[in-house]
């Protein structure tokens, strides 16, 4: 039975190996200005649709503030750096990431969360708790133009792709080596497997896709002609606000902070020169 096995394994290892090397070759693409190499095995366009339910579930369940004068800003902001991406990809005769992306913009009524996100498909969040550290329209651009950031490079798609090929090999090295992996789960009750992953590829892949995020950002902030030296300033501020109750770097997806405003002083100089404020017709 054991010899049956072992030829069934290596059968399958040769169909799986064949089967995946040719799949992730196909799959594979470059980031948008920065042209790191990336996996996309996920549909984009069905991250986007999962992305447009969610929001709408969001938008009804969670308490949108009133202060139009506020989300009039943020749509204003948005719209700029919108309009920077798209025309700066037709400027370099590039195809536009942001094609078919349905932009929209909320407000969240909680001053207790300083964030903002995007899904998908351009659809954006910002927190009132966040207005506190971005002061002006300038700290708010350096904010949005990150979260856009993340939209363009598909960081979503990328995420959901390594994640499915980790689930697979973490699979299909279990089979392979007796259910050892699902032995240790049950007999120590701790997920050994899961920390290593966490900490050894989760967490500097966020942190990767977080520093990608800001420099992009800075990028599309500076086309959408805003002052991108402001972003220093809010991560300052961000600072100040945590009050020294950061997580360790290693234990995080996000940089420090005390290392984003180091790159960011680095970027600055560099991307007003590179990329001004675009002419948009």
């Amino acid at each position: 039975m054991s010899k049956i096995n072992n030829i069934n394994r290596r059968k399958f290892l040769e169909i799986f190996g064949c089967c995946s090397c040719g799949l992730i070759v196909s799959s594979c693409t470059t980031a948008p200005i920065t042209q790191r190499k990336q996996l996309k095995l996920i549909p984009e366009s069905s991250l986007n649709r999962q992305a447009a339910q969610l929001y709408e579930r969001v938008k009804a369940k969670t308490k949108l503030s009133n202060d139009k004068k506020q989300l009039n800003e943020i749509k204003e902001i948005g719209s700029r750096i919108e309009t920077a991406v798209s025309a700066y990809f037709e400027s370099v005769d590039k195809a536009d990431p942001t094609y078919n992306f349905q932009w929209e913009y909320i407000l969240i009524d909680n001053d207790k969360i300083k964030n903002a996100w995007c899904m998908p498909g351009g659809k954006i969040a910002v927190y009132t708790g966040i207005l506190k550290a971005t002061k002006n329209k300038h700290g708010l651009a350096a904010v949005m133009g990150h979260e856009i950031a993340h939209a363009v490079a598909k960081h979503s798609v990328e995420r959901a792709s390594r994640a499915l090929a980790l689930n697979l090999g973490t699979a299909v090295i279990d089979i392979f080596s007796g259910g050892a992996i699902s032995n240790t789960r049950r007999t120590t009750g701790v997920d050994v497997p899961g920390m290593l992953r966490t900490f050894g590829i989760d967490n500097p892949f966020g942190r990767k896709q977080e520093t990608e995020a800001d420099y992009l950002g800075l990028i599309f902030s500076s086309l959408a002609g805003y002052d991108i030296r402001e972003s220093v300033e809010v991560w300052k501020r961000m600072k100040d606000q945590n009050k020294g109750q950061e997580p360790p770097e290693w234990m995080s997806t996000h940089p420090s902070s005390d290392r984003r405003i180091k790159v960011l002083k680095k970027w600055i100089p560099e991307i007003m020169v590179s990329y001004p404020a675009i002419s948009i017709g």
